[in-house]
């Protein structure tokens, strides 16, 4: 698929006097007189022309080319990068349109196992990087992080606030589970919350995140997708935003949060959206944030060790016997990373989806089934399962 008549090509201005062979920008391809070949590539950036789903004026400035001035000027990373920036993705004649060009370039990458990078446009642009999965024939886990719940049901088109509902009622449905990581529980009203665990998706809320986040990586590890509203982190450290709240997650936690995703095996495309330049302080502290939390990223990216085969020599298996149904819990601990999974069995032989059933899990899960205790995370798959 030809993407070029997507893409405009990125200023020259944003790469000026990068000279330095060891900065992000000298090791990776971008679309400045020519747009790069993705194929082939690892990992594809994508910029957003322009806000789509608000009516006042942004001005001229793109918020992904402020994002790429902090990003280019960062040093390289671990591994033999294979990245190509492929410019900034056109904004379509209404919001629709956007969202369906963001659905078509990201399906196009997905299907080439390229990972497409989102920079910049408002939250509502998850709605087109979800549907990019949705001629995959699999069901995928969503990660979202963000301050809010954008599961308002008014307004008939798709909008910031409401792009989480319009998902959830999409069809065809092939939404798995949703995991809302760093919301903050005065504003989210109590019936949302009740939507979610109704649906069994989890929600795990600011202050218990910050208390165990290391918990959250086999959260992160199960998704397929990650939007992240940087919403999410606090003002002090990212003002650069229409919703800036005093409370958040740290610029620390956000980039945490990035190298676990990045990780992730099974990701295979990144959102960061709600960046707005003309919110931003002088120095453009929110722009370096955010590029420094998709560095993290690709740093985990290309520290990804492969861990798909669970019958291969690389792991441990253990079987743990419980005093009641189920009969046992098998887990595996990965010897290269360990990290731990867990087998959770179809409730019926006749599921629509091809799904592996190894899911993350952590240590302490493994540490409740050896008090004869079923984790939390088994029942809660077993329930999506049904």
């Amino acid at each position: 698929m030809d993407l070029k008549i997507f893409f405009s090509p990125v200023d020259e201005a944003v790469s000026e006097g990068i000279d330095d062979p060891t900065s992000f920008y000298q090791n990776i391809h971008v679309f400045e007189e020519r747009q790069p070949d993705y194929k082939g590539a690892n990992i594809a950036l994508i910029g957003i022309e322009q806000i789509a789903g608000l009516e006042e004026d942004y001005g001229d400035t793109t918020a992904s080319d402020e994002i790429r001035k902090k990003l280019y000027r960062l040093k390289k990373g671990f591994g033999q990068y294979k990245i190509v920036d492929l410019g900034n993705l056109r904004k379509g004649m209404d919001v629709s349109e956007s969202h369906n060009r963001l659905m078509e370039v990201c399906s196009a990458l997905i299907q080439q196992d390229v990972l497409p990078v989102i920079m910049g446009g408002t939250h509502d642009y998850t709605f087109g990087q979800y549907r990019a999965y949705e001629t995959l024939d699999k069901l995928v886990s969503l990660l979202n992080v963000d301050a809010f719940l954008d599961i308002d049901d008014k307004g008939e088109h798709v909008t910031r606030t409401n792009h989480l509902h319009k998902l959830l009622l999409h069809e065809p449905n092939f939404l798995f589970t949703l995991y809302q990581l760093a919301y903050q529980s005065y504003l989210i009203d109590n019936e949302t919350m009740a939507v979610l665990e109704k649906l069994y998706f989890e929600a795990y809320r600011l202050g218990h995140m910050r208390q165990y986040l290391p918990d959250m990586e086999p959260i992160i590890r199960d998704a397929d997708l990650m939007t992240f509203d940087i919403t999410a982190i606090k003002s002090s450290d990212a003002p650069g935003s229409k919703n800036a709240q005093p409370f958040g997650l740290t610029g620390e936690e956000a980039c945490q949060i990035c190298w676990y995703a990045g990780l992730n095996e099974k990701l295979s495309s990144a959102g960061f959206y709600e960046y707005d330049p003309l919110s931003d302080d002088e120095h453009k502290k929110t722009a370096a944030v955010v590029a420094t939390m998709i560095w993290y990223f690709i740093e985990g990216f290309y520290h990804r060790k492969g861990e798909q085969n669970f019958r291969g020599n690389d792991y441990l298996r253990f079987v743990v016997s419980m005093p009641s149904g189920p009969e046992s819990i098998v887990f595996y601990k990965s010897k290269l990373s360990e990290k731990w999974w867990m087998e959770v069995p179809y409730p019926h032989s006749n599921f629509a989806y091809e799904r592996n059933l190894i899911v993350p899990c952590s240590y302490s899960d493994y540490q409740t089934a050896t008090r004869g205790e079923v984790p939390e995370r088994w029942i809660n798959t077993q329930a999506k399962l049904i």
